[in-house]
């Protein structure tokens, strides 16, 4: 007998768990759908029979952000990537969010999955990315992403992710965001880079300290990451009550912070996307922080979100 299985848009789901802590992953670019500690959102979540939102939870690969015009010159060669973003003009937020990843191995808290290499319209080269995702009952989460050149020539490459951070508030605009980083990038209409990155000292962009949000819009850039001693720097959007943090190590040295504003009513400053960024908007055009693998070069970044108490930063 034949059983007729629907299957969800975002393929197989992934589920782990450690303490506290659960998180699901999907098959359709391995992409974080949720993740909670004891009960609470620390992100937005969305169905599995639902596309990502707004690019929430996505894996961005082989480039985070934007490509303007979808062109760019590599090694003596020009390329020319899809317009993703039509409405800019732009190729956005890379190659493998749209395709399925294979499982390599999955445990109760831990699942790594893998895009096999292989070239795209555009992008000639075959890289190979893995991303272990891994709950600790005490720390959170841990994200490890690892790139490898199978290919025959070196290849450009870069990497972001895009979670939605929460602390379950109707709005944003009361929360407090710690964001320790000393340079803002200045962009364009099209939010293509139009100058050198601007120091964050006495303008709207300077949460060093910590601060309201208040009904400031924000989709920037922002380098010149302050880290601890232990190499990772951290970003905090807290309530009285709680704090989602982010961390993040040295591979990556940019964020992009993004509002909300601008979406659906439910979603339009319900949550903060804090991406994690190895390299600024259009860096295959620009270099600026791009990295070139070589044949079987490995490149590998981590980051991860945890909860806190709102008076206790661990």
């Amino acid at each position: 007998m034949l059983i007729d299985m629907t299957i969800p848009l975002t393929g197989n789901q992934y589920a782990i768990e450690a303490g506290g802590y659960r998180a699901t992953v999907t098959e359709l670019g391995a992409g974080l759908r949720e993740l909670e500690h004891a009960g609470t959102a620390l992100v937005t979540s969305f169905d599995a029979d639902q596309l990502p939102p707004h690019g929430a939870g996505e894996l961005l690969a082989p480039w985070p952000n934007r490509v303007d015009g979808g062109r760019y010159s590599f090694d003596g060669s020009e390329y020319h990537l899809a317009l993703s973003e039509p409405a800019l003009g732009n190729a956005i937020h890379g190659l493998t969010r749209w395709i399925p990843w294979t499982r390599v191995s999955h445990d109760e808290n831990e699942v790594t999955l893998r895009s096999v290499p292989h070239g795209s319209q555009g992008y000639p080269f075959a890289v190979q990315v893995d991303v272990t995702y891994r709950l600790d009952a005490e720390s959170g989460l841990h994200v490890t992403v690892s790139a490898t050149n199978k290919g025959s020539r070196q290849a450009p490459w870069g990497y972001g992710q895009h979670p939605y951070l929460t602390v379950t508030t109707p709005t944003i605009d009361d929360c407090e965001l710690t964001l320790p980083v000393d340079y803002w990038l200045p962009v364009d209409q099209r939010l293509i880079p139009s100058d050198e990155p601007q120091d964050v000292a006495g303008t709207e962009f300077d949460f060093r300290a910590g601060r309201k949000l208040g009904d400031l819009r924000l989709d920037t850039a922002f380098t010149g990451l302050r880290r601890e001693p232990d190499g990772l720097a951290w970003v905090w959007l807290q309530t009285g009550s709680r704090r989602t943090a982010m961390w993040m190590d040295a591979s990556c040295r940019w964020l992009q912070v993004f509002t909300s504003d601008g979406l659906e009513p439910e979603r339009r400053r319900a949550a903060l996307a804090v991406e994690p960024m190895t390299c600024p908007p259009n860096a295959f055009v620009s270099g600026e922080d791009l990295l070139v693998l070589a044949p079987k070069e490995t490149a590998s970044c981590r980051w991860g979100i945890r909860s806190f108490p709102g008076s206790d930063r661990g």
